[in-house]
Parts: C-alpha cells; structure tokens; sequence
C-alpha cells in the first residue's frame, strides 16, 4: 500500500527507517548526473577517486535516502521538504548497507510543520549523514494500493526481469520444446528456465552434444525429456510438429540459425495465424523507469503497412500478457513531421490513423516520433509535442529491420540493458534467444513465452 501520515497522526517520538545497499549502479547513476549537472565530462580519473565517490555517496545516496524515506513513506506523499541541517561525519562505500532513519522532535501543528531528527549510518553503527530536516506535513490521507513500479535504481542486474519471471511462475510451468540446445549456453538457459519454475522443457537435437553441452555447463539432464534428432532442420521439424499436435505450449531456439526455427514453424498450417510473424527484444534498460519492447528487430526486413501492423499488434498483445494494461506505443522516425521524402513517417502516420479508426486496438498509438521525443518527457515538451505517448513510450515499432536491430543492440551494449527475445504471431510463442545471451536473459525470454501461452490457453 501507498499510505502516508498526517499532521494529526504524528507526534514526538515517532520513527520510521529504510535500508540500501549502495550498489555500482548507484555510483554510476550519481556520476551521471554529476556530469550533467556540471555541464561537463567527468572522467574517468574523477569518477574513480575515492574523495570523489565518497562525496557523491554521501550526497547523492545518504541525502537520497533520507529524502526518499520523508516523501515516500514518513511523513510520505505530500510532504514539502523546508529546511535541512546536516552534517557528514562518515564516508559510505559501494557495498556498504546504508540505513536512513528519521525521527518526529518536535512539531507545530497550526503551521504543519514537524522537524525531524535524522541520520544515515552503515550497517556497523558509523553515522554518514546526520541533523534535522524541516518539512511540511500533509493533511490530506493518502491509502491506496502500490501500482506499477519504476526502476528506483540501475544497479546490475535489474529486478525488472525477476518481476518477470514471478509473475510467470504464478502462472505455472509451460511444456516448452527446446530446439537445438547443443551448446552450454543455451542448455544452461534450458534447464535455468526449468529450475526457475518457468518451463517443463522437451529437448530436440543430438543426444551426445546435449549431453557433452550440459557437462561443460554443470547442469543435470536427469528426468529431462530428450528427442534424439541429431541434424537441427529435423530437431526443428519435429519441435514444431510436437507443437501442433498440442504437446508443448511453447519453442525456444537452441544453437541453430533463425530462419532455419521459423520455417519449420511456417511449414505446419496449424501453427499459423492471419498474422505476420515478428519479433520483440524486451530491454530492461538501466535509469529507464520501465521495461521497453523494440521491435522488430530480427524477423522482417522491410515491412510494408500491413506488416507494420502486425508488428503494432505482437507488441501490444505481449505487453498486456506482461500486465501492462494499456501501453504507449511510439512509431519511431528521424522527425516528427510527416514528409514524403522520409518514408518511414507516413508509414508511421498511417499506422496512427489505423489506431484511430480502432484497426489497432488496446493501446495509445503514435508517431512518428523521434527517438528522443519518444523516450525523454522534457525533449518531447521543449519541442511542443502534445501527446499521451511522448516522453513514456513502453513500445517502440522501428521502421525496418535495420534500425530495430541497431536500436535493440545499442541499448545492450553501451546502455547496459538486458534483453530478452520472443516471436509472436504463431498459435505458439518462441523464445528467440541470441548466441551471446546470458542464462538469466535465457530465462526471461522462457519467461515472456510462458506469459504470452499462459494468456493464450
């Protein structure tokens, strides 16, 4: 529950306190902002000094902390901060446990105001922060329950994806045919999935490489169902056959090729639909405040219009499998003017119109829109866009192949993010893992497979 306390619920003695454990991504969210603060690089040699790191801990974690805990809990939402008085007798490190506490000493009830008593220590007792911060009580109640959570910090690995996977397991295990796991990562990621309560999984490929590829990744293949099928066109063939005949819920990619997966899948009339398959990389992005589908950046190259709406549609039915009940899906483009010399903004302005007239349903649609402007509320307001997407998209529709798959990649290595693979489209969802996957993002795309089956059944 969301709840906070009035000037009439407190009184003198009154305590409340909030544990962290200053994390790498904590560092790294301060230094950035020191570096946009300053109007300047921080460099490396900056950024790794201890006097450095100690200060931003101290500020920009200790501070935080205890002004995290007075806005969101204590006296909590609609508080007014007024004052502060601190002192800093202690350094906090990365890895130490922080503990903020606060505490009501004394109070004006006819002006609202409460001063509290506050201080952050570590775990051993060392106080980092202490003093007294002033503020301003609310005197409106607030009870409500806890809605969809942001990223409150972009330490590795996020959460986001843990939120996932439960969410999944609450749902129960999926029969998922496994195709090709001849390698240790994508057997790990197999039998990570099966651990996790996620997938019951039904291996197709060689015997002997499975076996050799579980060996070198420590798992255990006991009790583990296996279709001997050495050559990976006949695993494939054959996973997908189990599929149709309605003996798995679900396919994952092994170590095989891509296409090699999909037009098995095609071949079987029972698995298609009027839709077009596409694909949809989830990233969980470091200081973005959700999780964020792109797509499609594997499955079609050049989509015409009818293509790109089915691309629209895959995306929004996984995000509501997800439990995102209405998402924002921003068409992106270069600009956010319709010209005819940029062809991906009339396709992304005709995909709007579709929206409008209900031909793409359960979502807020727009575009085109600019990366920025798609992403970063103050960008979309500086430029005067008025739109419910702009700013908080949670689907991002690029305008080929080319450009999701840049996008996705980009956001992977050099934002940090995780990444999760699924095609949608089929009667099945498949989870389309990448060669250089970790078993965790594995996991997660076993997870987002489960959900879609899950909604589907």
């Amino acid at each position: 529950m969301i709840t906070n306390r009035t000037i009439g619920s407190l009184k003198p003695g009154d305590s409340a306190h909030i544990e962290h454990r200053v994390s790498v991504g904590d560092m790294r969210s301060v230094t950035a902002f020191a570096s946009d603060a300053s109007a300047q690089r921080v460099d490396r040699v900056l950024a790794s000094d201890p006097d450095f790191r100690a200060a931003l801990a101290q500020g920009g974690v200790a501070v935080t902390l205890l002004v995290s805990l007075i806005a969101t809990r204590f006296p909590g939402p609609g508080t007014r901060l007024k004052t502060l008085a601190l002192d800093f007798p202690g350094v906090l490190k990365q890895g130490d446990l922080a503990v903020a506490e606060v505490t009501v000493a004394s109070m004006d009830e006819e002006a609202h105001e409460v001063q509290l008593d506050c201080r952050c220590r570590r775990e051993d007792g060392q106080a980092i922060v202490s003093g007294r911060i002033s503020v301003v009580a609310p005197d409106t109640p607030i009870s409500r329950p806890f809605g969809r959570p942001v990223a409150m910090e972009s330490g590795q690995p996020p959460d986001r994806f843990e939120q996932i996977e439960e969410r999944a397991r609450e749902k129960g295990p999926i029969r998922m045919a496994v195709v090709n796991p001849v390698d240790a990562p994508s057997i790990e990621g197999a039998i990570s999935s099966a651990r996790a309560g996620l997938i019951d999984p039904v291996l197709f490929g060689s015997e002997r490489e499975m076996h050799a590829a579980a060996k070198e990744a420590r798992v255990d293949l006991s009790d583990i169902e296996i279709h001997d099928t050495p050559d990976p066109e006949d695993a494939a063939k054959a996973a997908a056959r189990l599929a149709a005949d309605g003996g798995c819920d679900a396919l994952m990619k092994g170590s095989l090729h891509t296409d090699i997966l999909l037009r098995a899948l095609l071949d079987i009339d029972e698995l298609r639909t009027a839709r077009r398959l596409s694909h949809v990389f989830v990233e969980d992005v470091p200081g973005y405040p959700r999780l964020l589908l792109v797509s499609d950046g594997a499955v079609n190259i050049s989509p015409d219009l009818e293509t790109l709406r089915d691309i629209v549609r895959n995306a929004i039915d996984l995000a509501h499998a997800m439990g995102i009940e209405h998402p924002k899906v921003a068409l992106l483009s270069a600009v956010e003017t319709v010209t005819d010399d940029i062809p991906s903004t009339t396709a992304a302005d005709a995909i709007r119109e579709m929206a409008e007239r209900g031909d793409i349903t359960g979502a807020d649609v727009d575009g085109p829109l600019a990366m920025d402007n798609a992403v970063f509320e103050e960008a979309a307001r500086i430029k005067g866009i008025t739109s419910p997407v702009a700013g908080q998209a949670d689907i991002l529709i690029a305008p080929d192949l080319e450009a999701g798959n840049i996008l996705a990649k980009s956001l992977d290595y050099l934002a940090g993010a995780e990444a999760a693979g699924i095609v949608l489209g089929a009667r099945i969802p498949i989870a389309l893992t990448s060669r250089a996957d970790s078993a965790r993002e594995r996991r997660a795309s076993a997870a987002f497979a489960a959900l879609v089956a899950a909604r589907g059944a």
